[in-house]
């Protein structure tokens, strides 16, 4: 049964004092899905690399502990932790043409998934993308980015993976899809002790989405709280964020 806790993550600048992330700590339970709301520059893709080792450590310092189901995820050994990654965790980036080598077909990251061609055809075919057979011969730099972001989204579900991360998965996606993306989330947690991770700026998905809400701000968390205590308690009242999206709303 899956269960994640984040103890006290910290992410520093190397060879310096400054703290780009201090003090975050959350649990992560299976059947759910958790949204980590923030501005652009907050630290939120920061913090979701910096939760399975894929910061840089040349350029960044990263302290703390990541506990996946008893394995302490950023002190095991680096063959452990590719297992893992491997088999339980699967991201999808904002950036997704640099997620994809542009030397490599489709078809490459279909093999490599584990997933079955049946069940490959089946999430295309959901998320109105071209059957296994056309799309598996193209190259990232032949496919649109709105195209490539649902084909990553496709790439982590047929992995089957029990934690799913998603870094602004709605940014290159018009509304239409971004409700295919708000039923996939849904299905997936369902289906198993499965959970997802979302850290995003669009406010309108996280409200539909969320099980738990935090707001990332000055390098640190607010407590995980469900909906509708995020938007209308006095804890989000001084965030302009969160302000500008209930103007616009009205």
């Amino acid at each position: 049964m899956l269960n994640v806790n984040i103890e006290n993550i910290s992410v520093s600048v190397q060879g310096s004092f400054r703290k780009l992330l201090s003090g975050i700590s959350f649990s992560l339970p299976h059947n759910c899905v958790y949204t980590i709301l923030g501005s652009n520059g907050s630290g939120k893709s920061t913090l979701i690399k910096s939760l399975t080792g894929l910061l840089d450590y040349r350029f960044y310092k990263v302290k703390g502990d990541v506990f996946f189901n008893q394995s302490n995820i950023l002190k095991i050994k680096s063959d452990e932790l590719i297992k893992i990654r491997k088999k339980y965790i699967r991201y999808v980036f904002q950036d997704a043409i640099k997620s994809l080598d542009p030397l490599k077909t489709i078809k490459y990251y279909f093999d490599n998934s584990g997933g079955e061609i049946g069940k490959i055809d089946e999430l295309l075919n959901q998320f109105q993308l071209p059957h296994y057979k056309t799309i598996s011969e193209k190259h990232a730099y032949e496919l649109s980015g709105g195209m490539l972001q649902r084909l990553n989204f496709v790439l982590a579900l047929s992995a089957e993976p029990e934690l799913i991360i998603l870094d602004e998965p709605t940014s290159a996606i018009d509304p239409i899809n971004s409700v295919l993306f708000l039923k996939a989330i849904r299905n997936f947690v369902k289906a198993g002790n499965n959970s997802a991770l979302i850290v995003t700026q669009d406010l309108q998905f996280a409200e539909k989405i969320i099980d738990k809400i935090t707001l990332l701000k000055d390098g640190t968390i607010t407590e995980f709280v469900d909906t509708n205590t995020f938007f209308n308690s006095d804890h989000s009242a001084n965030s302009s964020l969160i302000n500008a999206y209930k103007e616009l709303s009205r």
